[in-house]
């Protein structure tokens, strides 16, 4: 976190663009249902909207979903959202989406999911809650799990676990990662 936060503006911005230019490599078929979120600006954290304004691009019928947090329970489900949704600041500080419709997990073809770190076996390490591990074994056998990232993948991580769901793509500005 403190590498990424140390990024400045103009690096964060080249760095943004070669992950975009990244994901158009990437050979795989523009879905119509994908899972996005909202960056933490304060942590400096990579904005998903590049890709998903791309993807809109490349696909007009997407349809856009992203996280809502439980206020009690470690559970996240997903809501659809749209040019008039309204964001608030959860408990976390994270913007979510207020009164939007909830979708099923099995019904999304790809989620960004965010990342603090990740390695070249595709574990990912987040921000310790295990809110994306749970709601990804609830998605379909077949949804395509990436990651972007303003650097290389560690050799390993530490901590991972059985509970871990790996993956399949991560994207740094230099290249891509399919685990």
């Amino acid at each position: 976190m403190q590498k990424r936060g140390a990024l400045t503006v103009a690096e964060k911005s080249k760095a943004d663009d070669l992950l975009l230019i990244q994901f158009q490599k990437l050979e795989i078929e523009i879905p119509s249902l994908i899972m996005t979120y909202a960056p933490l600006e304060k942590t400096n954290e990579f904005d998903p909207r590049l890709i998903t304004d791309y993807c809109y691009f490349k696909n007009p019928d997407q349809v856009l979903f992203y996280p809502v947090i439980h206020p009690t329970a470690p559970v996240m489900q997903s809501v659809i959202v749209n040019d008039e949704t309204e964001f608030e600041l959860n408990k976390f500080g994270i913007p979510e989406p207020v009164n939007a419709t909830p979708m099923f997990p099995e019904e999304i073809d790809m989620v960004i999911v965010p990342l603090l770190a990740y390695s070249v076996k595709g574990h990912r390490v987040g921000y310790g809650k295990g809110y994306y591990d749970r709601f990804l074994k609830d998605c379909k056998n077949d949804v395509v799990k990436i990651g972007f990232s303003y650097f290389a993948a560690e050799q390993d991580i530490e901590g991972t676990n059985g509970y871990d769901v790996k993956l399949d793509y991560c994207i740094s500005p230099e290249r891509i990662y399919s685990f």
